[in-house]
């Protein structure tokens, strides 16, 4: 790809608007079309756009595996973290009035963390697909 001038610089100014609007459609999923899942996966293509023009190699070492493995881990304990907080304060699990003085509070902070479990979650297990087919070697069997 080293000859592929046009096509490295372009991802170079496209990926920080890709993480960027990843990060938009998070946090407005509460008012309009998105959320977590759909965050989660555009995240992730900005970073797997990243390594089919500039290798496996270089975003494995910007993002290892094991740090992709991790992120799958962390968003499904905060999803559930979640649920147990609410448990632990007196309400039903994944009851999202208990976690503020008011319940519209609550149902936004609520939503909130369980959405960026799902981010986190869809966007680790995505990297993890990318690579696990990215690294696959040819048969020419």
């Amino acid at each position: 790809m080293d000859d592929r001038v046009i096509l490295r610089v372009g991802a170079k100014m496209l990926i920080p608007f890709i993480l960027l609007f990843a990060l938009y459609v998070q946090f407005h999923g509460d008012y309009g079309p998105g959320g977590g899942f759909q965050a989660g996966v555009i995240f992730a293509a900005g970073f797997i756009l990243y390594g089919l023009v500039f290798g496996l190699g270089n975003v494995v070492k910007a993002l290892p595996p094991a740090a992709v493995y991790v992120c799958g881990a962390v968003g499904v304990a905060l999803y559930a973290g979640v649920g147990f907080l609410t448990l632990a304060l007196g309400g039903n699990f994944l009851d999202y009035d208990v976690l503020a003085h008011d319940p519209t509070h609550g149902q936004h902070y609520g939503i909130m963390g369980v959405e960026l479990g799902v981010l986190v979650t869809v966007f680790g297990v995505m990297v993890a697909i990318f690579y696990a087919f990215a690294g696959r070697r040819r048969l020419d069997g």
